[in-house]
């Protein structure tokens, strides 16, 4: 299921929309499947009673092993890392949820962090520094964090360009307090819409 268009802002789009690799839900697979060939092995070992007893713990085991594998499903399903024009975006849960927003403005730093093994399966942790109160975020299980990594720092560069060209020149401002007085002498702005035009105007 991806990430709902209707979390974006106006103006925002979406870049990257990901949920963990599948070695999110690798410890519980490999312990569902361990369950079952566990219980085959070992029932064609012993017969009667021991046998009896084999199964009753082998099937126990497996679908103690299915729901923890049930319930690490639902919860990759629901868990977004999120990267848009403008924003860093972590959101987990389905009820109770959790999630993190960082600003593309705030990111200071992005680094990843892989084993040999997350290398050999293309996994790997990512590694966000922001101004403010977020700090340094880790993101765990993200799949090829190198490429996330090389796609975020490229939106941080264009949101940077469209930022600043799309902020006013000190040479337009001037103009502009310039008209406004103007407005106000003659008599068209009072001095109060005067002020709040002003204000507008410089922040």
């Amino acid at each position: 299921m991806p990430f709902s268009p209707r979390h974006l802002n106006d103006g925002e789009t979406l870049v990257l929309d990901l949920h963990p690799h599948w070695w999110f839900f690798g410890p519980e697979s490999i312990s569902l499947v361990v369950s079952m060939l566990g219980t085959i092995y070992l029932r064609s070992k012993v017969s009667g009673w021991w046998e009896t007893a084999v199964t009753y713990v082998g099937l126990a085991a497996i679908i103690v092993s299915m729901s923890w594998l049930i319930v690490a499903l639902i919860k990759w399903r629901t868990t977004y890392f999120v990267v848009t024009s403008h924003r860093l975006i972590y959101r987990q849960g389905v009820v109770a949820r959790n999630g993190v927003e960082i600003p593309l403005e705030r990111v200071n730093n992005v680094n990843f962090a892989q084993t040999i093994f997350e290398r050999l399966l293309q996994v790997g942790d990512l590694l966000v520094e922001s101004g403010g109160q977020e700090g340094q975020q880790v993101f765990s299980d993200i799949a090829r964090p190198e490429e996330v990594q090389n796609i975020i720092h490229s939106t941080i560069q264009r949101d940077k360009q469209q930022r600043f060209e799309g902020a006013p020149s000190l040479a337009g401002i001037a103009h502009e307090l310039e008209r406004l007085e103007g407005l106000r002498d003659r008599g068209v702005l009072t001095q109060e819409e005067f002020e709040e035009q002003k204000r507008r105007l410089i922040d």
